[in-house]
C-alpha cells in the first residue's frame, strides 16, 4: 500500500506551523496557488527554483545584488508588470513563473529563495504599498527592489516609499516575518476578487490565511462578514465568536459583538 502526498493545505499548514520567522516562502506561496486552482503539478516550478539557485552560483563571483539581477531579470526575465498591474495572475506564484512578471511582493519571493538558497540573509521590509527586499551579503547590506529589476535602493528612495516623516535610512526600516510576506501576497489576491465580485472565492483565500495566521482576530471578523454576505450566517456567528476570542482590546470585542448580535437577529 502506497502513502498518499499531502495536499496543499496540508503542505501549507506544515510549512507555516515551523518554529521561527523564516519559512520556505516560496512553497507556501506555490501551495496557495495549488489550492486556487484545485489541481496543479508543482515540480516543474520547484525545479526552476532550483535551477535559478543554481544558476547563481555557478556565476564568476561578484557583488551579491548584481548576481541576482543579472539571473533573475536578466537571464530568466522577471520583471515587474506596469501594464497590467492588477491583473490577478500577478499575485499567484505559480502563474508569475509561467509569466516572468508580478508584483513586487510576488518577485520579492522569488528573489528571497534565491538569495536564501545561496546562503545569503534576505528578508521584507515593512514597507507600505510598494514591497521590497532587504539582502545582507558577503560583508554588504542592500535594499534591492525587484520589481525593477533588482534596482538598489537609497535612502532617498526609501524615504519614498514610507511617505513623510523621519528619513529612513536603510538599517531602521523594520523587516517583516514571513508569514507576514505570505498574508500581503494573499490580500493582493482578495482584494481583487473582491473588487470583481467573486465573493466565494475571496472566501477561500480568507481560508488560507488564517492557515497562516490562525489567532489573527481581524481575519476570522472578516471571515465572518464574508459569510454573512453570502448568507451562511452560522458559518458566520462561529468565525465572529472565534474573533472575539482572539481580539486583544475590550473595544475590539466589543465591535465584533456587536456584529454578531446583528446576525444573530438575522437567525430569528
Amino acid at each position: 500500500m502506497t502513502s498518499q502526498l499531502p495536499g496543499p493545505a496540508e503542505t501549507l499548514r506544515a510549512i507555516v506551523g515551523v518554529s521561527g520567522p523564516v519559512v520556505d516562502l516560496a512553497e507556501a506561496a506555490l501551495a496557495c496557488a495549488a489550492l486556487d486552482r484545485g489541481t496543479l503539478d508543482l515540480e516543474p516550478y520547484r525545479l526552476h527554483l532550483a535551477t535559478m539557485i543554481d544558476d547563481v552560483r555557478a556565476r564568476p563571483a561578484a557583488v551579491p545584488p548584481d548576481l541576482l539581477a543579472a539571473v533573475l531579470a536578466q537571464w530568466h526575465g522577471y520583471r515587474g508588470d506596469r501594464e497590467t498591474y492588477d491583473d490577478i495572475v500577478n499575485a499567484d506564484l505559480a502563474h508569475v513563473i509561467d509569466r516572468r512578471k508580478g508584483l513586487p511582493v510576488a518577485l520579492s519571493i522569488l528573489w528571497m529563495h534565491v538569495a536564501r538558497g545561496c546562503g545569503w540573509r534576505c528578508v521584507g521590509l515593512n514597507t507600505p504599498g510598494h514591497f521590497v527586499i532587504k539582502l545582507d551579503a558577503e560583508g554588504g547590506s542592500w535594499v534591492l527592489d525587484p520589481f525593477d529589476g533588482g534596482s538598489i535602493l537609497d535612502d532617498e528612495a526609501l524615504q519614498t516609499l514610507m511617505g513623510r516623516g523621519q528619513r529612513p535610512a536603510a538599517e531602521r526600516v523594520a523587516a517583516v516575518d514571513d508569514r507576514s510576506v505570505l498574508l500581503r501576497l494573499q490580500n493582493n489576491i482578495k482584494l481583487r476578487l473582491q473588487r470583481d465580485g467573486q465573493t466565494h472565492r475571496a472566501l477561500a483565500v480568507i481560508e488560507r490565511m488564517l492557515i497562516v495566521a490562525p489567532r489573527a482576530a481581524e481575519l476570522w471578523r472578516e471571515a465572518g462578514s464574508i459569510n454573512a454576505a453570502l448568507e451562511n450566517l452560522r458559518a458566520a456567528i462561529d468565525c465572529l465568536d472565534t474573533a472575539i476570542a482572539l481580539a486583544a482590546s475590550a473595544d475590539a470585542r466589543q465591535r465584533i459583538a456587536a456584529d454578531r448580535a446583528r446576525l444573530t437577529g438575522r437567525l430569528n
